[in-house]
């Protein structure tokens, strides 16, 4: 049985803080197709208050989590292009371990963002 599960958290690097607010969308991916499977929204640590895949739903795939980013940056004071450099982040990643925590958090500054695989 799996017990793997899925977190992840947004720090805006521009600011020194944890991004509160931020939507984050899950979707499982298989070939051309999405389908969405999460919604999440992330709290004052920057966070989820769950996993954003917690381990009843866990399955080994591929993923795709996309990070709305572009309403946080307006509401920090991140002057608003038209369009926004960054808005929508998507970030694909494959999990393969079934009994594994896989963290894909997101560094975000207003021109540019990083991801890993954490612990």
């Amino acid at each position: 049985m799996a017990e793997g599960y899925l977190t992840t958290h947004v720090l805006d690097t521009a600011r020194g803080c944890p991004a509160a607010g931020i939507r984050i969308l899950l979707y499982r991916v298989s070939g051309n197709s999405h389908r969405k499977i999460a919604e999440a929204v992330t709290n004052a640590d920057g966070r989820t208050d769950q996993p954003i895949l917690d381990k009843a739903a866990f399955k080994t795939g591929t993923y795709e989590l996309i990070f709305e980013a572009g309403p946080y940056l307006t509401a920090s004071g991140v002057a608003a292009e038209d369009p926004r450099f960054l808005d929508s982040i998507p970030i694909r990643f494959g999990m393969s371990e079934a009994d594994s925590h896989y963290h894909v958090p997101l560094l975000l500054s207003p021109f540019g963002y990083s991801t890993y695989r954490g612990s």
